[in-house]
């Protein structure tokens, strides 16, 4: 099993004020089996990736037996995005990749879909 942070930006201009605004909201995305070695391997810091899976909330007791919720990503399926060698250059801008393509990254060119044997319904 691994895990890393995820990071999505919404940008947007202000009305009132006609100033650009960017929000970055973090996701903890958990990979298990071989899509672990494959993100461990090929993923870097700044590296964009697309990802699908199913959001899990748990629930645990801190040190002082307060309880804790968090919520991850369990990633079913992942495409890298960025090109070979430009990870962590660039500011990502939008975390929706409508109809792009795949980009070379040095890493296998098929996506990575861990719900094989999964019955669960696509929507």
């Amino acid at each position: 099993m691994g895990r890393f942070p995820l990071a999505t930006n919404e940008t947007y201009t202000n009305k009132t004020t006609n100033e650009r605004v960017t929000t970055t909201e973090w996701h903890n995305i958990i990979v298990r089996n071989k899509a672990a070695e494959v993100c461990e391997k090929y993923l870097k810091k700044g590296d964009m990736v697309y990802v699908e899976g199913r959001i899990k909330t748990r629930k645990w007791q801190d040190q002082q037996g307060i309880e804790r919720y968090s919520t991850e990503i369990h990633c079913t399926d992942f495409t890298f995005l960025s090109p070979k060698g430009e990870g962590g250059n660039r500011p990502v801008e939008n975390t929706a990749p409508a109809q792009s393509k795949p980009a070379e990254s040095g890493a296998p060119s098929q996506t990575f879909d861990s719900s094989e044997n999964e019955t669960d319904l696509p929507f």
